[in-house]
């Protein structure tokens, strides 16, 4: 047995180094990285002990004084040698071996989490790809120069079409969907097979009766909605044209002087960018919007494209 002892003790202080460097790795684990230190002591106290039996030849029997007096030792700052615990205090949750030799109040992740939300938040936004944090950092900004435009990507794709009569514009009364109640132009989401201007004739078919054609391209919006939505539009004009208006489940259609032009009906941004797009201007344009109300804009226009 005493050989035994002797045979083995270093490897034993080696696995218990070995539990120490990990227990380093792990946060809040201060009482479970001295509990490690202590049992090391405790260890060597009985070490000590066997080589002094081994010397004096005394009888085996005082390896078991020996170790008594270690285990009493070990019983009297047993909260500060065996902090140790296999299930979770909260929930019973039996412990991997991280939550084991780590993390001093012994427990599970889900408890922890649960207890320090802010930690949690943190964790779980370092696992998220970059794709997923564009998304959060764009739901979160107040202003255009809060998101990086160029990894900012739409979660949908869509075109406005005006088309004109010479001082007149044709305008729809939106029934159904985003922008209910609103005044806009035909217009709707770009479908995979198709191109921006086919999607700009076939909407404006869908949603006016009219068939157009010459497309004139002005400019693109950009509109990141703080409840995630990622919109971009591109802008096109249109003065060729046939058919008769027929109304449809998602529009009404109209024609109104261009001096008419309902802007207190419309999404906040149209009267910021629509009068110089109607001078032929070209642009490109930005626009935070929480809910139906703009928080930011940033326009650029053709001269300094």
């Amino acid at each position: 047995m005493i050989k035994f002892i002797s045979d083995n003790f270093t490897w034993s202080l080696i696995i218990i180094l070995l539990v120490n460097m990990s227990q380093r790795k792990l946060r809040h684990s201060d009482k479970k990285r001295l509990a490690t230190i202590l049992i090391a002591f405790l260890f060597l106290l009985f070490y000590i002990g066997n080589i002094v039996i081994s010397i004096n030849n005394l009888s085996p029997w005082f390896l078991l004084v020996d170790l008594l007096i270690v285990f009493l030792i070990g019983f009297i700052f047993r909260a500060k040698v065996w902090p140790y615990r296999l299930h979770c205090q909260k929930c019973g949750k039996k412990l991997d071996y991280n939550h084991i030799i780590g993390y001093d109040d012994n427990i599970c992740s889900a408890c922890y989490d649960e207890a320090h939300p802010e930690e949690a938040q943190k964790k779980a936004e370092a696992k998220l790809t970059k794709e997923e944090k564009i998304q959060i950092e764009s739901s979160k900004a107040e202003k255009v120069e809060d998101i990086n435009w160029d990894y900012w990507e739409p979660t949908d794709r869509c075109v406005i079409t005006y088309v004109e009569d010479e001082d007149k514009l044709l305008l729809i009364e939106k029934k159904q969907g985003l922008g209910k109640g609103y005044i806009n132009a035909p217009g709707g989401h770009i479908e995979i097979e198709e191109t921006a201007m086919e999607a700009a004739i076939r909407e404006t078919k869908e949603e006016t009766g009219l068939d157009i054609s010459s497309l004139d391209y002005r400019g693109v919006l950009h509109f990141n909605f703080k409840d995630g939505l990622k919109e971009i539009g591109y802008v096109y004009f249109a003065s060729t044209f046939s058919g008769e208006l027929k109304e449809c489940e998602e529009a009404r259609p109209f024609w109104i002087s261009k001096a008419e032009i309902p802007y207190d009906n419309m999404w906040e941004d149209d009267r910021l960018w629509l009068p110089q797009a109607l001078k032929g201007h070209k642009f490109e344009a930005y626009f935070i919007f929480d809910g139906k109300t703009m928080l930011d804009h940033k326009i650029t226009w053709d001269e300094e494209l």
